[in-house]
């Protein structure tokens, strides 16, 4: 079987052991198996062979790179830079045109040069003002060079093992009930169900961003998570009743015009109410640590928070440890109150 319009397509039919039929579409005679993103052969008819089979000869068609520059034009139209999720390539590809601009010219033996980590190193310094972009530049100069160092065309990356310049340093950076009261008292409703999802569910922007009706049943939430795959079910408590008092169909977040968020439109929306309510060093990220400290400051134990946040027991454990201290006075006066009961008992009892 052959498409007519895919001129040179070669094709190989084989019968399977369970007697299914399949085939194997290779791009030209000798040429490379055309595969789908899940690295399964792409069966003739699949919508997607015309495009991987474009791909393949425009590929065999460009010539090989001399120089960082072209090597980020290959990078591109690969398979590694595609199956990236479209909001991560934007970024790349600010990141690329940086790249591009500072070192295009470098060729392919200057880029296996000790020297030249040093220049790409001075580079991210002058960046170091904005460290987790710094970093983010960094790790997207490492994955042109993996590529280009996998598919056989350098022989070391030499910005691999970069370090990073980014420190965390959250560690009293969770929402207080005074700035939650701030921020709901600037902010419009449909931003202000937006917060309080974020403190009763512990869940990253995206997955709230969407969450649609269908994954409310009333009383929970469930859904999978886009990052880890984990399927949770977060029960609602007295949310529920606003939920279900809103509900209608698609996104449960929605914007002014009652419309489905972009990342980018929720971005700047949540930045202005912020700047109303005069926060300034908090972030919508921070609300994932605040949920998960409030529920530790409720008595909530680790394997509960992370049936609710989708976490590992050790990740909330890293968490409420490392990052999310900013409750540790309130569980130490917790526990005083506790030891002060526990003493009272303990006198009453010898007596």
């Amino acid at each position: 079987m052959r498409d007519a319009n895919l001129k040179g397509l070669a094709t190989v039919k084989k019968t399977l052991a369970s007697g299914t039929t399949v085939y194997y579409c290779y791009a030209w005679r000798g040429g490379p198996l055309l595969k789908n993103s899940a690295g399964e052969p792409i069966q003739p008819g699949d919508p997607l062979l015309n495009g991987a089979f474009r791909l393949a000869h425009g590929q065999r068609k460009a010539p090989s790179p001399t120089d960082l520059s072209s090597l980020i034009t290959l990078y591109r139209g690969s398979s590694d830079f595609r199956r990236t999720k479209p909001v991560t390539r934007q970024e790349y590809d600010r990141y690329l045109d940086k790249i591009r601009m500072e070192f295009g010219r470098l060729t392919l033996e200057e880029l296996q040069q000790p020297s030249t980590r040093g220049a790409f190193k001075e580079w991210r310094d002058r960046m170091a003002d904005k460290p987790r972009s710094a970093d983010f530049a960094w790790m997207v100069l490492v994955r042109v060079l993996s590529f280009a160092k996998d598919r056989g065309m350098i022989s070391i990356n030499i910005a691999e093992r970069g370090g990073r310049l980014y420190r965390s340093t959250r560690r009293d950076r969770t929402w207080s009930d005074a700035d939650v009261a701030a921020f709901e008292a600037e902010a419009p409703a449909y931003m202000r169900l937006a917060i309080q999802l974020a403190l009763w569910t512990g869940q990253r922007k995206g997955d709230l961003l969407r969450l649609s009706w269908s994954d409310f049943d009333g009383s929970n939430l469930r859904f999978t998570q886009s990052k880890t795959k984990a399927r949770v079910l977060v029960p609602m408590g007295p949310l529920a009743n606003v939920l279900s008092s809103q509900r209608g169909n698609g996104a449960i977040l929605r914007n002014s015009r009652g419309g489905a968020w972009a990342s980018d439109g929720f971005n700047t929306s949540w930045r202005k109410c912020c700047a109303k309510a005069g926060i300034t060093n908090l972030t919508f990220h921070d609300l994932r640590g605040t949920a998960i400290t409030r529920m530790a400051l409720a008595g909530c134990t680790v394997p509960e928070i992370a049936a609710v946040t989708g976490h590992s027991l050790k990740d909330v454990e890293t968490i409420l440890d490392m990052h999310y201290l900013g409750g540790r006075a309130e569980l130490a006066a917790s526990a005083m109150r506790k030891m002060v009961v526990l003493s009272c008992a303990c006198r009453r009892a010898v007596r």
